[in-house]
């Protein structure tokens, strides 16, 4: 019984971090490239996951404790989340119709260890969306789950990260013929969009009803 309650949280936080992380961006692309250079993968990916990990534990637990002392906060930062959410799945929803490639050749130029972190770090801390995936998005959902599945979600969306980043970065090499193709991004993206539609509707009901 236990293993069947601590398993649907943990599906939902994969799935929601793989949501939330598999999309086209400034992060993806770069390790992507770093991954088809084979040029500091293993310090790329150890940044890129890390950070996330941090983010995503540090929403649970900074949202959780603001929900202690403000419940009705969790209501608000549900609502908020799933909103987010169905924004976020109309937007790979028009990337379907619209789709797009990854451009993977970037330059030539080979980049240091501490340059190529840098990047990382900057790629992930400096941008916006990233505080509005983890802190917000993850932590409100995580936080509409029980005191002990809120933190087996969060377990879930920190595999998700892991999963993407090491998949992205070690397996490029293959990966990047496949990406460069539009219909690719769109097949992916098709998915993103239903799973990201059907969280963000669930999270929304769950909190008005």
């Amino acid at each position: 019984m236990c293993r069947v309650t601590y398993f649907v949280p943990a599906l939902a936080g994969l799935l929601t971090g793989a949501g939330l992380i598999i999309a086209i961006g400034a992060q993806n692309v770069f390790v992507l490239r770093q991954g088809i250079r084979r040029e500091h993968v293993m310090a790329v990916v150890a940044v890129c996951t890390a950070s996330d990990i941090v983010l995503i534990l540090g929403g649970v637990a900074g949202l959780g404790a603001l929900v202690t002392a403000f419940p009705e906060v969790v209501d608000i930062a549900t609502i908020a989340g799933g909103g987010y959410l169905l924004i976020l799945a109309a937007m790979a929803a028009r990337r379907v119709v619209r789709p797009v490639s990854m451009d993977t050749a970037g330059g030539v130029v080979a980049v240091s260890r501490w340059a190529a972190i840098g990047t990382a770090v900057a790629l992930t801390w400096l941008n916006p969306h990233v505080y509005l995936d983890t802190l917000i998005t993850l932590g409100a959902i995580a936080n509409s789950h029980g005191p002990q599945e809120k933190w087996v979600f969060a377990a879930g969306a920190c595999v998700a990260s892991l999963l993407w980043f090491a998949a992205l970065g070690f397996g490029s090499a293959r990966l990047a013929p496949l990406f460069a193709k539009q219909r690719a991004w769109q097949m992916l993206d098709a998915l993103v969009a239903v799973v990201m539609g059907a969280l963000g509707a669930g999270l929304i009901l769950s909190a008005v009803f």
